[in-house]
């Protein structure tokens, strides 16, 4: 009987299938009894490394860290690379993914391109300032990275259509982080309005915090960037201004270089869950009025808007 060899392209070989197929390989070739522990065949509850999400993690501040720590829980998923332009921010995340699986395998970053370059990599999440969404996510749609991306969706309107339009390209699955949509609170409201249990709305009030949260922290003091941290690197696309600490890391929502304040922020997360009760997701206000209140120029820092009605 002759025997048959097929040739494949590498590059239509997913990284899972050459995964299996080696495995196989390598215990036939053996002869010999192999004994492999239950996590690397996937049972017992966990899931085979072949199988495993591997997910690299841009940005490792407040949410990114939030984020990485869900992911750091589920065993479908690893988490493999940080990327972070502070230093503390990116150590600290390394330690505790190492920590996690009991090894020193996660490799760390400084620029994004580094990270999305690794060829192990399944997905990204992307938890950075505003700016610099719509760069990272399409350099990650690009790469043939799937994609969880902090709201809101992009800075602008365009550079939220070329996210969009990326994601359709290269064929990748968005989801964007509206956390509020996997809490069973929000959902069960949302289903007894769809339902029509409360009967026929006509008016949706959403409220939203008033002011920036920092409003007291004392504003704008010009320094030099501490050691480790790539101030350049993080204003990224934005116009260039003097380094202050009250400017970067959580307190950047509150200036219109890089954020939208509250409006950006929380009112991604209330107006879409207005729209998911009111099955109004895919439509578009017919007409919008609003009137804003801006802080008063003390230092020109934080300029976004306090007091808003639309």
């Amino acid at each position: 009987m002759k025997g048959t060899m097929t040739v494949s392209n590498i590059n239509n070989v997913n990284r899972r299938e050459f995964l299996r197929k080696a495995a196989v390989a390598a215990v036939g070739a053996a002869g010999l009894p192999l004994f492999i522990p239950a996590r690397a065949l996937g049972r017992d509850g966990n899931t085979a490394p072949s199988d495993r999400i591997t997910i690299g993690c841009i940005g490792v501040g407040g949410m990114g860290t939030a984020n990485m720590t869900s992911f750091l829980t589920k065993r479908d998923a690893q988490v493999v690379a940080i990327c972070d332009v502070d230093a503390a921010h990116r150590n600290a995340a390394v330690d505790a993914v190492n920590a996690k699986y009991g090894s020193k395998d996660c490799a760390q970053f400084e620029y994004f391109k580094e990270l999305i370059a690794l060829r192990e990599l399944d997905a990204v999440s992307i938890a950075v300032p505003d700016q610099w969404h719509a760069v990272i996510a399409v350099s990650a749609a690009a790469a043939g990275l799937d994609i969880y991306g902090e709201k809101p969706l992009a800075y602008t309107i365009s550079e939220g259509r070329a996210i969009v339009d990326a994601v359709k390209r290269y064929a990748r699955v968005w989801q964007t982080g509206s956390w509020q949509r996997s809490q069973r609170h929000f959902r069960y409201g949302c289903e007894l309005v769809r339902n029509g249990r409360i009967g026929k709305v006509h008016t949706v009030r959403v409220g939203l915090p008033y002011g920036n949260s920092i409003a007291d922290m004392g504003g704008y003091q010009i320094t030099k960037p501490p050691a480790g941290f790539n101030y350049d690197m993080w204003l990224g696309p934005a116009p260039w201004a003097p380094f202050c600490p009250n400017r970067c890391h959580w307190n950047f929502r509150w200036i219109s270089d890089y954020s939208g304040g509250q409006l950006t922020d929380w009112a991604g997360h209330h107006c879409d869950i207005a729209n998911w009760g009111m099955n109004t997701e895919r439509s578009a206000p017919v007409e919008i009025e609003g009137k804003a209140e801006f802080p008063a120029a003390k230092d020109g820092l934080f300029d976004t808007a306090e007091g808003y009605r639309f």
